[in-house]
């Protein structure tokens, strides 16, 4: 058995913390400064295309939680067909595990692209019809729809930050603006042969 001597321990964890202490510094403040999450990140909340949806309410069979509430009833104009009276989603009860989305045959529904819906009151957490509609500020994420990923800026949460700063502003735009380049490495010239 190694015995080391007293205080080898503690100079190395001071070593650790020294190095952190001179690198730039990933924390974001989060209020002022917002990173852009991924394209395909599953927010928590819903986007429903009324027009796309064919009232199958595949979507509410398949979550597990219940969350998903839809009443239909007969077209007065068309008796073969059925329309949505209410469409109703708690995003208190919600999990967001996308189930609902997968199932969606029409692509209907996506899952959003915010994340910030805390509420004080736990009624204020139900969304329906008008509310669960697409809008500047209520945008669909690329979550299970590959091709919208075209239409979102690049993702800094995970990214080398020192290369791309995102800030969102509050009308939910994203603005990209590159950094300085980092100057270019030198690397030394093969010896001729």
């Amino acid at each position: 058995m190694k015995f080391e001597r007293y205080g080898v321990g503690l100079v190395k964890g001071l070593l650790v913390t020294f190095k952190h202490l001179f690198r730039h510094p990933i924390t974001t403040q989060y209020p002022e400064q917002r990173l852009v999450p991924s394209r395909r990140t599953r927010g928590n909340e819903l986007v429903w295309n009324n027009v796309k949806c064919v009232v199958c309410t595949t979507c509410a069979k398949t979550c597990p939680q219940g969350a998903i509430n839809m009443e239909t009833e007969v077209d007065p104009a068309n008796p073969g067909k059925r329309i949505i009276t209410r469409f109703e989603v708690d995003t208190g009860y919600c999990i967001s595990c996308g189930l609902c989305v997968e199932s969606c045959l029409y692509n209907a529904l996506h899952m959003g692209y915010a994340y910030e819906r805390a509420q004080y009151r736990r009624q204020d957490l139900i969304q329906s019809n008008d509310g669960l509609l697409a809008s500047e500020t209520r945008k669909a994420s690329a979550f299970m729809h590959t091709d919208m990923e075209k239409d979102f800026p690049e993702q800094t949460l995970l990214i080398d930050r020192n290369k791309k700063k995102a800030v969102i502003k509050p009308s939910g735009d994203a603005n990209i603006e590159p950094a300085a380049a980092p100057p270019p490495e030198s690397t030394p010239a093969a010896p001729a042969s």
